[in-house]
């Protein structure tokens, strides 16, 4: 199997920390954000990854290579500018380049020691287009929520109160999607967001389903998160 890993997000909300290197070299427990995203592909045997890079995308490439010092084999897609969270379908879509079975693909900034073999599973019993590992979370005010029936995905509701909130759980970032996700990307578009062209669409069509984990869990994305994924992340 291979998976996605998006990659070339300017990390604006770390800088100074990002100033001179992307978010995918930052260091983390001695090693990179990326590489420890590596682990989690190769915990469960997946090691054909495809990056997509875009802010200072050189450096990455530079660093990471063809992988096989990290025990796997990267591909590299180049975004110029940045085409959005769906940007790497589309540029496999515009390549004609499009995969044929299922695939992982997540946000290179988020750490989750999610069951991979058990949210594929749970994609492939559900028939599913695109499977959603979802994380479980306290304060759900901060987060778009997943409105669930069963495993489906319904919607997601942004930001609600506690009180208010369809559920606990939020997108990790992490998926497992079918090669009929190509179907939902419009190559006429220069810009797409999975979150808000592909997820409602799917749901709609009853074709989202959800997989939920209470593992460990972080988003690296502010410096407060970033410190306490530095102090808190136990690894896959």
């Amino acid at each position: 199997m291979k998976a996605i890993i998006l990659a070339g997000g300017k990390g604006t909300r770390l800088r100074p920390l990002t100033n001179d290197i992307p978010k995918a070299l930052i260091p983390l427990q001695g090693r990179t954000l990326t590489e420890q995203v590596f682990d989690i592909y190769k915990k469960a045997g997946v090691t054909d990854i495809i990056l997509s890079v875009c802010y200072l995308a050189d450096q990455v490439i530079n660093r990471y290579g063809d992988g096989k010092q990290f025990g796997c084999t990267i591909e590299y897609l180049k975004e110029n500018p940045e085409r959005g969270t769906a940007g790497p379908l589309l540029m496999l879509k515009e390549q004609d380049a499009l995969i044929t079975e299922d695939f992982f693909m997540s946000n290179g900034d988020n750490l989750f020691a999610l069951d991979l073999p058990a949210l594929l599973v749970t994609h492939q019993k559900n028939k599913a287009v695109a499977t959603i590992a979802l994380s479980h979370v306290e304060d759900t005010s901060r987060y778009g929520v997943a409105r669930l029936e069963g495993e489906k995905i319904l919607e997601f509701v942004e930001k609600p109160n506690k009180e208010d909130a369809p559920s606990q759980y939020i997108s990790s970032g992490y998926y497992v999607l079918s090669p009929q996700i190509f179907n939902y990307i419009d190559t006429s578009k220069d810009f797409m967001m999975l979150e808000r062209d592909v997820w409602p669409v799917l749901a709609r069509e009853g074709k989202l389903f959800g997989f939920t984990s209470n593992a460990q869990w972080f988003d690296t994305g502010t410096p407060e998160s970033y410190q306490q994924v530095e102090q808190e992340w136990k690894g896959v």
